[in-house]
C-alpha cells in the first residue's frame, strides 16, 4: 500500500507491505486558504472543499509492479477548525487512522472522524 500521486494511480510514495504494525507517510500540502481545509500538492486530489489523499492498496507480483484493488480517501473536510489553524501555524498536520476495518479488511472509502484523528505538529 502507499499514497497515490494525483491522477496517477500507478505512482505511489511510501509503498509498504500491508502487514506492517505502523507506517508514517509525509506528504507536502500547501494551504490555499485559512478556511475549509483547502490544500494543493502533487498528492492532493479532489475539488476545493472536497480535497483528499488517496491511500491505495494493491498486489505486487514482481518488483516495480502494483495492481490496485482498493483505496481509501483521507478527507480533509473533517479537520477540526482549531486543529487546522494550529497546523497552519506549525506547518505540520497529522492524521492517525487504522489500516484495517473492524472485520480486518483494508480500510477503504472516505475517512473522516471518528475513523481518523487529526492533530497539529
Amino acid at each position: 500500500m502507499g499514497v497515490q500521486r494525483k491522477n496517477k494511480p500507478g505512482e505511489l510514495i511510501g509503498q509498504v507491505s500491508a502487514d506492517v504494525d505502523s507506517v508514517i507517510w509525509e506528504v507536502e500540502a500547501l494551504p490555499v486558504s485559512s478556511e475549509g481545509g483547502d490544500f494543493r500538492g502533487p498528492y492532493i486530489s479532489g475539488p476545493p472543499g472536497g480535497r483528499f489523499i488517496y491511500l491505495a492498496w494493491g498486489v505486487v507480483e514482481e518488483p516495480g509492479s502494483f495492481e490496485m484493488f482498493r483505496r481509501a480517501k483521507v478527507m480533509f473536510d473533517g479537520i477540526p477548525g482549531e486543529v487546522l489553524a494550529a497546523a497552519q501555524e506549525s506547518g505540520v498536520l497529522v492524521g492517525r487512522f487504522g489500516l484495517t476495518d473492524p472485520k480486518g479488511n483494508p480500510t477503504c472509502a472516505a475517512m473522516r472522524p471518528p475513523l481518523i484523528e487529526w492533530a497539529s505538529g
